[in-house]
């Protein structure tokens, strides 16, 4: 017999415990596929000045840093996003529905962003005269 102190999961429990693990993933995809881009975006800058005949082309090392942190950065917020999951799953078995849901990970990731994002538009305002885009 069911108590109301340990009630079972429901089959809707679990379905958005899968869409809040599917959400994770294409967040980490994303950090992925920006970081990439980012880690590129030093060679696009130093190709516009080779393609501007400019005297001294300037090496763009750091977007290479930036990138490789931000891929570094959706690694562990997916691998995190699994571990969540797997605990929430043994929660819902368990029949524990209380306090199941933390935001540790959105405001972690929260955080990161704006500073990767604060970083990144000193560091574009610092190379600003690359040319015009």
């Amino acid at each position: 017999m069911q108590t109301e102190a340990n009630p079972k999961a429901t089959l809707s429990d679990y379905l958005a415990a899968e869409r809040t693990l599917l959400a994770w993933i294409r967040t980490g995809l994303a950090l992925m596929g920006f970081g990439f881009v980012v880690a590129r975006f030093g060679l696009f800058l130093q190709e516009m000045q080779i393609a501007q005949h400019a005297q001294v082309v300037v090496s763009y090392g750091l977007s290479k840093w930036f990138g490789t942190t931000m891929i570094a950065a959706s690694v562990v917020v997916n691998l995190f996003a699994a571990w969540r999951h797997i605990q929430l799953l043994k929660s819902l078995a368990g029949g524990q529905k209380g306090n199941l849901h933390s935001t540790t990970l959105a405001v972690a990731t929260s955080v990161f962003l704006a500073l990767v994002g604060l970083v990144m538009a000193t560091y574009l305002v610092s190379v600003g005269g690359v040319g015009t885009f």
